[in-house]
């Protein structure tokens, strides 16, 4: 809806209004946020999405400052939405934080920071001398290029929406990978994990440890950054088309992950299943975030007949990996059937277990811990099956399964008594450790939405 300039002139002063009621009411610094949006158009999805960016930037601002608003307020309007946060903190204080925000964001010259001082007073960005706000397009002084009307407003209009597009799709795929590296380093912590590497050893592996993962799980953040935006820069390609770019920028990845470990494979199965979901999550976008489910389902639809294609006319002779001579041998999918399935074990095994434990009071490591046993109890699991047989794995499962029948949700006791078992015969459930790293990354994403 577009505004007109009475609207605009009716909106200046309410918003003069209630500043200085609150100033009255409270005689503190009051810092007063808009979006500084040309042309008519001042609200729309897109202009709220860039409001609640700057609104979290502004929260961050707070807890560097460790400070807590004395009244925060928050109002929608066609004529714009504005934020009103009275603040127990000295002006230049305040004015340091928000140039901060302005400077360092790639929103930030959208963003338009008021900041009041007790009298009314506004606090300007050259008493911290900084120089005045630049134009969008030219970069030069913006207040001559407005008394000037050096560009047009559908020029304006245009740049505006570009940053605010640009500005939120890097917030949320940064969000993605950061919880996507974040899950890779819980799940390599949570202790104890039966056969895995954790905080007390190193499971059934003498070639890495907790810091071998560390180090790969920081060395996948590009990785992971790249998976996101893919996922939400290729709303017009078919899925097909994406899963093509997802393998070419994993295969890349797998480089990354050897050079961070010199040469130890931590994360392979990973790099498939994590970058599956991270393009899942941006594609379809934070408000999706909430519904694993759907997440999960994309990831399904993404790698469907991932099977039949890439072992069509596999045989002895041809078959170079452990899951191609296992698929020939046992006729195990692994990843890629449960991929093509949309992960049922982490839909409907592990991520239901996580939060039961959660919702029971247990931390994110004890309930890690009972996801993980819940998902060994039912994975076929490619790494066990390698290196133990199917005797080996079907008895993997039924001790994970008779712990959980015992308890739903085991001891460290039991589950040390359970590791020591599987470290004497050598074996490593690390396709059920992959899926717990999955089921706390649905956990973070659902946690962060909106």
């Amino acid at each position: 809806m577009d505004v007109t300039v009475q609207d605009m002139m009716e909106a200046r002063e309410r918003r003069f209004l209630r500043q200085q009621a609150l100033l009255k009411e409270y005689r503190q610094t009051l810092l007063c946020f808009t979006m500084n949006i040309p042309g008519p158009e001042k609200d729309n999805p897109l202009i709220r999405a860039g409001m609640k960016l700057g609104q979290r930037l502004i929260r961050q601002g707070f807890l560097r400052l460790n400070i807590e608003p004395a009244h925060a307020e928050y109002e929608e309007a066609f004529t714009g939405c504005a934020a009103y946060y009275v603040l127990p903190l000295s002006p230049m204080d305040v004015k340091r934080m928000t140039t901060d925000v302005e400077e360092t964001s790639p929103l930030g010259r959208l963003l338009d920071l008021d900041v009041l001082r007790p009298n009314g007073e506004k606090v300007e960005r050259q008493e911290l001398g900084m120089p005045g706000r630049k134009c969008l397009l030219c970069g030069q002084d913006a207040r001559v290029c407005a008394r000037s009307r050096t560009h047009t407003v559908e020029q304006l209009r245009q740049e505006t929406n570009h940053i605010l597009r640009e500005a939120l799709l890097l917030d949320q795929s940064e969000t993605v990978a950061r919880l996507a590296c974040q899950a890779l380093l819980y799940e390599v912590l949570v202790t104890p994990k039966p056969g895995l590497v954790d905080r007390n050893h190193n499971g059934s592996h003498r070639d890495m440890d907790v810091f071998t993962f560390s180090a790969s799980a920081a060395a996948l953040y590009p990785y992971f950054l790249q998976c996101a935006k893919t996922g939400a820069e290729t709303a017009d390609q078919s899925l097909a088309e994406v899963f093509s770019l997802l393998r070419m920028h994993g295969r890349v990845a797998e480089g990354v992950m050897l050079k961070a470990t010199a040469g130890v494979n931590t994360h392979r199965g990973a790099i498939f299943s994590l970058g599956l979901l991270c393009a899942a999550a941006g594609r379809l976008g934070l408000e999706k975030w909430v519904q694993p489910d759907v997440l999960l389902s994309l990831c399904g639809e993404m790698t469907r007949d991932l099977t039949a294609e890439d072992f069509s006319g596999l045989t002895q002779e041809t078959a170079r990996s452990n899951g191609q001579k296992l698929y020939l041998q046992y006729g195990v999918t692994g990843v890629r059937g449960e991929a093509e399935q949309g992960f049922p074990l982490v839909r409907d095994v592990g991520l239901p277990k996580l939060e039961a434990g959660l919702r029971e009071g247990l931390s994110l490591n004890d309930a890690g811990c009972a996801a993980l046993l819940t998902i060994m109890s039912r994975n076929m699991d490619t790494n066990v099956l390698h290196r133990g047989g199917m005797e080996m794995l079907e008895g993997m499962q039924a001790m994970a399964a008779g712990m959980l029948w015992q308890s739903p949700f085991p001891s460290k006791e039991a589950i040390t008594s359970f590791d020591a078992y599987l470290v004497r015969r050598n074996l490593s459930p690390g396709g059920s450790a992959d899926m717990l790293a999955m089921c706390y990354l649905l956990h973070f994403l659902r946690e962060e939405a909106p």
